[in-house]
């Protein structure tokens, strides 16, 4: 697979192959550039890998949830996400202490990170679909400089599935 951060500028979609399977693709003009995988339909542990490497994502807590990130084979968190429920959004925590902030808008059809500054680092778009969930991804430029970069583009499908999954069942 390639690096994600070659494609900042491009035209990105996060799809879903097949109804039979629990794998999103991050495709390029249909060439797959990164895959998130969840282990089973009712948990939160999903695999996420690209040409940069392998990380874990698991949604932890009940009514103030969060997600941690880890390298695959590793039990070292990288960072947390802090979900912020009532706000439609949340943040991003790093260990050195830097923070993205996630937004949303109502619909849910719209999901981003953004620095603490506010400036945009990765934007996800016409988020839908009924059974077959997907979204164009907007990787600005200036977000290319950014070391977590492609497991954050992993780790915001990751929450948009499980947002739109959340919902369903409500």
């Amino acid at each position: 697979m390639q690096q994600i951060r070659a494609f900042a500028g491009r035209e990105l979609k996060w799809v879903r192959p097949s109804l039979m399977s629990l794998d999103y693709e991050l495709q390029h003009a249909e060439e797959c550039i990164g895959t998130l995988r969840f282990r089973s339909s009712w948990g939160t542990l999903a695999t996420a890998e690209s040409g940069e490497g392998c990380w874990t994502f698991k949604r932890v807590g009940f009514m103030q949830t969060s997600a941690t990130i880890r390298a695959c084979g590793s039990e070292a968190e990288i960072a947390a996400f802090r979900n912020h429920a009532w706000t439609g959004g949340g943040a991003l925590e790093l260990p050195d202490g830097r923070e993205y902030r996630a937004n949303s808008n109502f619909w849910m059809t719209k999901f981003g990170f953004t620095t603490a500054a506010g400036e945009p680092v990765v934007e996800f778009q016409q988020i839908g679909g009924l059974l077959k969930l997907s979204a164009t991804v907007e990787i600005h430029p200036d977000a290319t400089a950014i070391a977590e970069l492609p497991w954050m583009v992993m780790l915001g499908w990751y929450i948009t599935v499980l947002q739109h999954r959340d919902a369903g069942s409500s």
